[in-house]
This record gives structure tokens, sequence and C-alpha cells, in this order.
């Protein structure tokens, strides 16, 4: 696409070809402000630590980690891990730290926070994704997959192509499906996100089956909005127009 300003504000699809962009406030601001989550905040690294009300799940945010494992939860008893890197969705973060309440059973706010049920067979059909053989399930465009490995320390890996020595996320056996669903559902969906346009990877920029366009004018209606996207078609499939 032209080149925009860095902080010019676009529209991005796939998600897993958009970066993780600025919404952090979503990732941890539910759980602070509408279930009480204890949190601290070191102003010197950025680091931001989080447990729940009755101690059993942790959340460390740490900007600067040399690995680039921006965000870990984790669960205590039975033990499981979750494991994102800085150039996760932050929108595939958001949806499995909002359902954190709900899987420890805190139904407040249910109305406001969707929980998947949907298996990820499904979701990948869906979303068109392709099942292949030894759980593994890859984009329309090849570039991304998440890996079922039963048995194995890491359970389930969604690896990029373009960031091959930082898998997106990890989740260890004991993490509970329905978290993975989240992060699934999320990360797979083929609805546009925004972004600053400094924010989008280069290897986004210049990959054709990306779709990276300005926001949309001020006052272009919604629903012709929504009409062209499902006429235009995902990227990268049949019916969308170059």
């Amino acid at each position: 696409m032209t080149a925009c300003a860095p902080d010019a504000r676009v529209m991005v699809s796939p998600r897993y070809m958009a970066g993780a962009g600025d919404r952090f406030a979503d990732v941890l601001g539910p759980l602070i402000h509408l279930f009480g989550w204890r949190h601290e905040h070191d102003p010197a690294t950025g680091n931001v630590t989080m447990d729940s009300p009755e101690g059993s799940v942790f959340i460390d945010f740490r900007p600067l980690h040399p690995l680039g494992h921006w965000v870990t939860v984790t669960h205590h008893e039975p033990y499981w891990e979750a494991v994102f890197s800085r150039q996760t969705p932050l929108e595939a973060v958001a949806a499995v730290t909002q359902a954190l309440p709900h899987l420890l059973g805190d139904r407040r706010h249910s109305d406001r926070i969707p929980i998947t049920e949907m298996p990820l067979d499904r979701l990948a059909d869906l979303h068109g994704w392709a099942a292949g053989g030894n759980g593994i399930l890859t984009s329309p465009d090849h570039y991304c997959r998440l890996e079922h490995t039963p048995g194995q320390e890491i359970g389930w890996q969604v690896e990029h192509v373009y960031f091959e020595n930082a898998p997106l996320a990890t989740f260890t056996q004991d993490t509970p499906e329905v978290i993975v669903r989240q992060f699934f559902a999320y990360l797979a969906a083929p609805a546009l996100v925004e972004r600053s346009f400094g924010d989008v990877p280069l290897s986004t920029r210049h990959e054709a089956s990306a779709r990276v366009a300005p926001v949309r004018p001020a006052g272009m209606d919604t629903a012709l909005v929504q009409a062209l996207d499902r006429l235009l078609g995902p990227p990268g499939r049949p019916g969308r127009r170059r």
C-alpha cells in the first residue's frame, strides 16, 4: 500500500499480521476496574504485575523482556502458563485475560465479555483455516499456524513465519482449552483491526495477502463498510479485487 505517516490510523487484516497494536488498556483494564484484581506498576521498567482476588492467577506484563515475552498468565493448582510475544495482537490477548474471571467462577459482567464455546476445528473452518495432520491448523495464507501437541510441556503453540524465533503464543499442556479457544477466535477472525501505521510490521506492509487501508472517512455508513468487506472477501481469497 502507499506509505502513510507513522501516526496515521489504518485498518489491517488478517489480525495475525497486524502486530500488537496500542490497546493495552483492554488487556488489564477490565480486570482492575470491573473485577477488582490487585496490581502493581513499576514506573522505572514499565512492568505491571497482577493477581486475582483469591490468588490463583497471576499476570506479568514486561515490556522490556529480553526474549519478547510480553504478557505471561500463570495459574496455580493445577499449574498452567500462557505466554504472548510483543507481536501478538492485543485483541487476542485481551480475549484471554478478560475471560479469566469467568474461568474462576466470577460471572459478573458476563453479558459484556463473550466466552467462545465453539471447538477449535469449527473455529478454524469458520475462518478458512485448514486442518492438517498432527493437530495443526494453518491460516489461509499459510503464514500462521496453531499446533497442538498433547503430552508435551507446551500443549499449544501459535507460530508466524515472519517471527520464527518468537511464537505469538504458547500454552502449557494443562491450560484449559477455553483459554486457547478464546485466543484463537480473536486471532483468526478476518475482521479488520485498527492500528497506527507505524505499528504495522514492515513485513505486513509489503505482503500482498494482507490488507492495510486508511481508516474510513468520517461519516461513511458502517453498514456500507461491512457490505464492501463482504463483497471484497478476506485477504487472499477468491472475490477480492486487487
